[in-house]
């Protein structure tokens, strides 16, 4: 990792595709220190690259809110990956709704990167969303 960037691991999961859904990311700083850790709940009927979608979303507001100005993205969703850089086109409607929304979010920083790594190497984002997946919503929760 560049000295002056900051890093985000982003992931989601879904458990039955579609099933509950959860989204996770771990962001550190251009020291290479763990600034946040997100796991979040997405609801009882969620996709797989929909919480894919969501756990860089999350991540991406969250280096935003903490000040990132050049972030270095690393997801274990190849389509994610592939639809951010332009390779593959975004033909789902929904996920075209969390496509747009990651591009706008991107444009506010001076610079980034985004690369596919291989699952083993985006643990703790991947705990996280799967974590968030399992949780049971407590109170009245709209999905």
């Amino acid at each position: 990792m560049s000295d002056d960037f900051w890093l985000l691991h982003a992931d989601g999961a879904s458990l039955g595709n579609p099933g509950p859904g959860g989204a996770g990311a771990v962001l550190y700083d251009e020291s290479g220190q763990a600034r946040a850790e997100i796991s979040l709940y997405l609801g009882s009927r969620i996709t797989n690259n929909e919480a894919e979608y969501q756990g860089l979303l999350s991540g991406l507001k969250k280096a935003l809110e903490l000040g990132a100005q050049r972030l270095q993205i690393r997801m274990d969703s190849e389509l994610v990956v592939r639809q951010v850089l332009g390779i593959y086109k975004v033909k789902n409607a929904r996920l075209a709704v969390f496509f747009q929304e990651v591009k706008e979010l991107l444009a506010k920083f001076d610079r980034y990167e985004i690369a596919h790594v291989r699952r083993e190497y985006n643990s703790a984002a991947d705990a996280l969303a799967s974590k968030a997946a399992r949780k049971k919503p407590t109170g009245a929760q709209a999905d």
